[in-house]
């Protein structure tokens, strides 16, 4: 079904220059989505490059099989990113040297928020899940279900930084006592009550939309899991790109390439030059955002903040 959503790659071109592609390099997608990164990286491989991609999403691998699945260049497996290290390793790359690029691409697709039977938008009325693989765990209204309400409250604190966190878990409690939640429709109009002030041009359930999703899928545990196996896999002057739509997200990859760029972690009043501080990478460039041009055609790339490093050594 949400193949028939459309979708736009966030920052395509400054993606593929950050890659710097080579035409007969080893690639990986973490997060394949619809293509849009993917598609555009193979027009830019020779007969000898390779691309791996990956997805929680058994709809997008499904997509990626139907679009790609007879090019000998590519391959797509069903799962987190946090195998990435393991399937280099049996593909034998790391020990041909490594890949060439790592892209991430974190974050729910668009045909996912489209399609109201995945439960992610609070716009369409839908199942409550909110599953990247809707075969994995449970759905966000089982957690509603049963959730203290502290811990309702913490995600919602922590992974949305909603400042009417107590008051939403609250809500949710008392209105699960008298009839299930199951319905993003539900969900959003339980939010929008127990918000007192309700931001202008922001639809008052979408922090707390976002925070529930980033819990129920892990995904902030995933991408710390993932980061040093993507810098890990690279082969010097391999390139790692990541496109980042949460503050949350940003924060964790902006400290760890920060961290990895800086090298050996020496008291700051030694005399010892940064050379000597075995830096692992270098950031290229700064922090690189949707222009208004794209933000105008794709509302959804206006969060978007896309940082680039390189592997050193």
């Amino acid at each position: 079904m949400s193949d028939d959503f459309a979708h736009r790659p966030v920052l395509l071109d400054e993606v593929l220059e950050g890659l710097s592609i080579k035409p007969a390099g080893i690639y990986i997608d973490g997060t394949f989505g619809r293509g849009g990164h993917a598609g555009a990286i193979l027009e830019r491989l020779g007969p000898a490059g390779r691309l791996l991609a990956m997805d929680k999403d058994p709809q997008a691998v499904a997509a990626a099989k139907h679009r790609f699945g007879a090019d000998p260049r590519f391959e797509i497996v069903q799962g987190s990113f946090t195998q990435l290290g393991r399937l280099v390793q049996e593909r034998a790359w790391q020990q041909a040297g490594g890949v060439d690029g790592v892209l991430l691409d974190l974050g729910v697709s668009s045909p996912q928020l489209d399609d109201p039977g995945r439960g992610f938008s609070f716009r369409h009325d839908g199942a409550l899940d909110m599953r990247m693989d809707p075969a994995v765990g449970q759905s966000a209204a089982d957690w509603l279900a049963h959730a203290e309400e502290y811990e309702i409250r913490r995600v919602l604190r922590d992974y949305g930084e909603e400042k009417f966190a107590k008051r939403i878990a609250r809500a949710i409690v008392q209105t699960r006592e008298e009839h299930p939640i199951t319905t993003t429709r539900q969900l959003a109009a339980l939010i929008a009550e127990a918000s007192p002030v309700h931001e202008k041009g922001k639809d008052p359930a979408t922090r707390s939309f976002q925070a529930i999703r980033i819990f129920i899928n892990g995904e902030l545990d995933e991408l710390q899991q993932c980061l040093p196996q993507a810098l890990e896999v690279l082969r010097p002057g391999g390139r790692l790109a990541v496109i980042s739509f949460h503050s949350l997200e940003d924060r964790i990859v902006k400290r760890f390439l920060r961290k990895e760029a800086r090298g050996d972690a020496f008291p700051p009043d030694l005399p010892v030059p940064q050379s000597a501080l075995s830096p692992r990478i270098r950031l290229i460039g700064k922090a690189v955002r949707a222009s208004e041009a794209e933000i105008s055609e794709n509302p959804r790339a206006r969060s978007a903040v896309l940082r680039i490093a390189e592997r050193l050594q």
